[in-house]
């Protein structure tokens, strides 16, 4: 069975700044809580485009995941879309939007996924897959109203955060 995840959220910032910040595959560890402790595999810098492939690696309930998207969508300014190629879902797809209104920029994600296993898959959502990425959402919401809507850029990690 696919689940859908949305999730949307409007920041003080341009277009272009929030695109830019999005496009830089170094941010999304900056994104991502620290008890799944995901690292960037692929070699930096990483050119974001339709085909770029992006290794990570994330610890699940202590077991080590690797995983692999592939960009399948590139419209700069506008959206990305991200697809499990490699990982811990039987299907994984993650669209990003943004758009400028109103002196703000609106930034929706929508993920689409869903769990292998059939039917141990699906108790498994129900116990705690949805939970977790409800809580994964959550704090990159939290990010990014921190990260984006400071006025100087932040810089944790040369290859963790940059603001552009």
């Amino acid at each position: 069975m696919r689940h859908r995840l949305e999730r949307s959220q409007s920041i003080q910032v341009g277009l272009t700044q929030t695109f830019n910040f999005f496009s830089d595959a170094a941010n999304l560890e900056a994104l991502t809580p620290p008890f799944l402790k995901f690292r960037i595999l692929t070699r930096f810098p990483i050119e974001m485009r339709s085909g770029t492939r992006i290794e990570y690696t994330l610890s699940l309930f202590g077991i080590p995941i690797r995983w692999r998207t592939r960009i399948t969508e590139w419209m700069p300014g506008q959206r990305f879309v991200d697809e499990q190629e490699i990982g811990p879902f039987a299907f994984w797809r993650h669209t990003h939007e943004f758009w400028f209104h109103d002196k703000a920029t609106t930034i929706r994600d929508v993920v689409e996924y869903s769990e292998p296993f059939g039917m141990l898959g699906q108790l498994a959502h129900g116990l705690f897959v949805k939970r977790m990425l409800d809580r994964i959402f959550d704090f990159r919401h939290d990010q990014i109203q921190s990260l984006l809507n400071n006025v100087a850029p932040v810089r944790v990690d040369a290859q963790r955060i940059k603001c552009k």
